[in-house]
């Protein structure tokens, strides 16, 4: 059962790892991950790698999903900005815990399989405004955020820029965090960002290597 299988990936994969938050697992244990690869691929959606699934780009493996959750530290009720639904799981993870997720991606055609693979995981889309567990998604140039629903309580990019465009960072409420993955398609590292009232803080995590984030202000 895929449900046993999601168990053995939370297990071997996260929590041997390090992700110990039981709401971050549990949303991984819950969302149904290979409803979000290519059809193609059904049997290696719970393998610890990324998969394409097209237009260049991926599916991050899951401990990074994990780890990206986890460092972001959400709250039941939270508005999340992601900058590049991609194939919507992280979305979909994000929703699990009770976030309302605001989602842009640049490329139509990855919004529409998205849209599709969301509504099959039992994921509301674009529902009323303010409810959590929500997704809404947004066709457009995720390097300028979504500044029509800001602030946000947190904002996850999900593509490198080479800067960390300040269009993002300027969408942040007070007490706000960003996780992102900054760098060239050669070396890159996750920052994290936090405003503290007027005070923005910056730190490094781990070396990542995500697909370059493409928009006018991505650097």
């Amino acid at each position: 059962m895929q449900s046993d299988v999601r168990d053995r990936m939370v297990d071997e994969q996260l929590v041997a790892r390090g992700i110990h938050d039981p709401r971050v697992l549990a949303a991984m244990r819950a969302v149904p991950r290979h409803v979000f690869v290519p059809r193609q691929d059904p049997d290696r959606a719970y393998e610890d790698h990324p998969l394409p699934i097209g237009h260049g780009q991926t599916i991050s493996q899951p401990f990074i999903v994990a780890f990206m959750t986890d460092a972001l530290g959400v709250e039941p009720g939270a508005r999340v900005l992601e900058v590049g639904t991609g194939s919507g799981y992280q979305a979909a993870v994000l929703a699990a815990m009770g976030a309302e997720v605001f989602s842009i991606e640049i490329v139509p055609a990855l919004a529409a399989h998205a849209r599709k693979a969301l509504e099959a995981a039992g994921i509301q889309v674009d529902g009323p405004p303010g409810e959590p567990g929500v997704v809404h998604l947004s066709i457009g140039d995720g390097s300028l955020g979504w500044p029509e629903a800001a602030p946000f309580d947190r904002i996850m990019a999900t593509a490198a820029p080479l800067q960390l465009p300040r269009a993002l960072v300027d969408q942040l409420g007070p007490e706000g965090r960003l996780i992102a993955p900054v760098g060239s398609s050669q070396s890159q590292e996750l920052r994290i960002v936090e405003r503290h009232g007027d005070d923005i803080e910056s730190r490094v995590g781990l070396p990542v290597l995500f697909v370059p984030m493409t928009g006018v202000a991505s650097g």
